[in-house]
C-alpha cells in the first residue's frame, strides 16, 4: 500500500511539475488577440458643410451642437454647427498661414493643433476667444483627444503609428504608446476620439476607423465605413470640390450617440455598428489591407 501511495505521489508532482513548466513558458509569451470586425447601420443623416474640409469633430453635449476644426491653407476655422440643420452658428476664421487639424476639449477650453507644425490654440469653449498659442514636442500635428474634458493629459498624433500623451496643462511629453496590429504598426493615425475606454483614430487615405487599447497599442477593432462615401457619390449632390477621405469622429456619452463624417462630405452621420460574428481570416486578411497604408 505504501508503495503506491508513493507511486500515486511521484504522479501528482510530475503533473504538478509539468502544469508549471508549461504555464512558465506561457506567461514568457505576449499574447496578440485579433482584432474584431464591425460593419454599420445608419440611424440618422444630418447635412454637413461640402465646403469643411473637416479635421476636428467634437460634440458638445451642454448645448448639443458640434464644434469642427477645419482645414486647408487660407480656409481655416474653428467652427460651431448646428447638429440638425448643419447651419454654422458662429466661427473663428484663423490666419492664413495656419491649417487647422484635431480639436478636444479641455476643461472650459478648446485644443486645435496644426498641420505641419508644433504650433497649437487654446480657446475659451464659450467664446471661442483665442486666449494663446502653444507649442507641442510634435513638428507635425494630427489628431487630438484626451479620456474626458477634465483629464489631466491629452492624446495626440503626428501622421505616425505613435500615440503621443502630453500634459494638457503644459503640453509636455509623458509618454508615447505605439499602435500596432498583428505585431506591425499603424500609421497614418488622423482624427482621434476617446469612447469607452478605447481611442478611435481614422486612419488617413482610408474610410476605416481603429479602435485602440489605450495601454497596449493594441487595435481591437477596425470599423468598415467604405459604404458611406460610396454612397454619397451614388447621390450626384452638386458641390465645388470632391469627396474626399473619411475624417471625423464626435461621441455623445450621454445617450451614446457616434457620429461620423469626411473631409468634404456634404452629409453627417449617426451610425450604429454591428460586429460581424467570427470574421473568417480572409475578411481580417481584406479589412487589413485596406486599413493599414
Amino acid at each position: 500500500a505504501r508503495g503506491r501511495d508513493l507511486r500515486l505521489l511521484s504522479r501528482i508532482w510530475a503533473q504538478l511539475l509539468y502544469v508549471f513548466v508549461i504555464w512558465s513558458n506561457l506567461t514568457d509569451c505576449q499574447f496578440v488577440l485579433k482584432p474584431d470586425i464591425y460593419t454599420y447601420t445608419v440611424r440618422h443623416t444630418f447635412p454637413h458643410d461640402p465646403d469643411s474640409f473637416t479635421q476636428g469633430l467634437v460634440y458638445d453635449q451642454a448645448k448639443d451642437v458640434l464644434l469642427e476644426s477645419a482645414g486647408l491653407y487660407g480656409e481655416s476655422t474653428l467652427r460651431e454647427v448646428n447638429l440638425t440643420t448643419g447651419k454654422v452658428l458662429r466661427k473663428y476664421d484663423m490666419q492664413r498661414r495656419d491649417f487647422a487639424e484635431g480639436l478636444a476639449f479641455h476643461r472650459d477650453r478648446l485644443i486645435q493643433l496644426t498641420w505641419r507644425s508644433s504650433k497649437g490654440f487654446v480657446y475659451d469653449r464659450t467664446t471661442f476667444e483665442l486666449l494663446r498659442e502653444i507649442r507641442t514636442p510634435l513638428r507635425d500635428g494630427w489628431g487630438v483627444t484626451n479620456e474626458g474634458p477634465d483629464s489631466d493629459e491629452l492624446v495626440v498624433t503626428d501622421s505616425g503609428s505613435q500615440l503621443f500623451f502630453l500634459d494638457a496643462n503644459s503640453f509636455q511629453l509623458v509618454r508615447t504608446v505605439q499602435v500596432t496590429d498583428d505585431g506591425k504598426p499603424v500609421r497614418l493615425l488622423n482624427e482621434l476620439e476617446w469612447i469607452n475606454n478605447e481611442i478611435w483614430a481614422n486612419i488617413w487615405m482610408t474610410d476605416c476607423i481603429a479602435r485602440i487599447d489605450p495601454i497596449s497599442g493594441n487595435v481591437n477593432a477596425w470599423v468598415m465605413l467604405q459604404g458611406l462615401r460610396s454612397e454619397l457619390i451614388k447621390e450626384r449632390i452638386p458641390q465645388r470640390r470632391h469627396m474626399d477621405v473619411l475624417n471625423g469622429i464626435a461621441w455623445d456619452s450621454n445617450t451614446n450617440r457616434l457620429f461620423v463624417t469626411g473631409k468634404l462630405w456634404p452629409r453627417l452621420f449617426e451610425i450604429e455598428l454591428r460586429k460581424i460574428e467570427w470574421p473568417p481570416e480572409m475578411d481580417l486578411a481584406a479589412s487589413r489591407r485596406l486599413c493599414m497604408k
